[in-house]
């Protein structure tokens, strides 16, 4: 079996091309590797009904319609049945939203990686609040996700677990306050000083990694804020995924950047 994914990010970021193979039984990937342009919109649909199944197509086409409209860099995480089918139909990156920290082998009902990268996903997340992991997973997620060039964001919930986080050089940190998510106000407008305090633990860190925030995003106001406090973009579910003009919402979003 071969996958061969076409290049979707910002060459200019790492200032070169990097094609990289990997084999294994049954699997062979040729990519070049680079991380998602940024600024960045990352949706995360969850299991939600309304972005489930075809539902969750649909919101990604309204997605790639405008990023391909406004040139807004945007990004969409689906559950893993669901992979497939957006990837053949949109241009805008496809994620899984989690991946586990194993090989092939014997781990029935766990998500492979070369599974996710197989049915079309190009970058996952790894440990949200709603699907948290120890820090010796957290660490072999990332390594598996460079194994194999998959793009990927480490959530973390504060100031500290993002400096923890960047301490594995992961290609993007999202923090977002679990208390926030899902909500009506905004971390931006909440705690502002946990993007901003994000951003300096990390990039002293690792200053090759980039910072996203979440939690209560709903509008462009939030996302101009969340950059002009550090960040590189945002992570969010709700604010899209429970709209109920969700054009409308999502040009609000990337008028933002």
């Amino acid at each position: 079996m071969s996958a061969v994914l076409r290049p979707y990010f910002n060459q200019s970021e790492m200032g070169k091309n990097i094609l990289k193979v990997i084999d294994y039984p049954m699997f062979r990937f040729e990519e070049w590797i680079f991380m998602l342009k940024t600024p960045v919109i990352v949706l995360n649909v969850k299991t939600y009904a309304e972005a489930t199944g075809n539902n969750s197509l649909e919101i990604a086409r309204i997605m790639d319609k405008i990023s391909q409209e406004t040139g807004a860099s945007m990004a969409i995480c689906v559950q893993a049945t669901d992979i497939t089918m957006c990837a053949e139909k949109v241009d805008i990156p496809v994620f899984a939203e989690h991946i586990d920290p194993i090989k092939p082998g014997s781990h029935t009902g766990w998500t492979l990686p070369e599974a996710v990268k197989t049915a079309g996903a190009v970058g996952t997340l790894i440990n949200h609040s709603e699907h948290r992991l120890i820090l010796a997973d957290i660490d072999a997620c990332i390594t598996r996700s460079k194994e194999l060039g998959l793009d990927h964001i480490i959530c973390t919930n504060n100031v500290a677990t993002s400096k923890a986080a960047a301490s594995l050089s992961p290609n993007f940190v999202a923090v977002e306050p679990p208390e926030l998510i899902g909500g009506d106000i905004s971390v931006t407008t909440a705690d502002p000083g946990i993007i901003s305090g994000s951003v300096e633990v990390v990039r002293a860190v690792d200053k090759n990694v980039k910072v996203l925030c979440g939690a209560g995003v709903k509008n462009g106001k939030d996302v101009a804020k969340s950059i002009e406090l550090g960040a590189e973009g945002v992570l969010l579910a709700s604010g899209i995924v429970k709209a109920k003009d969700r054009e409308t919402v999502i040009r609000d979003l990337a008028s933002g950047l």
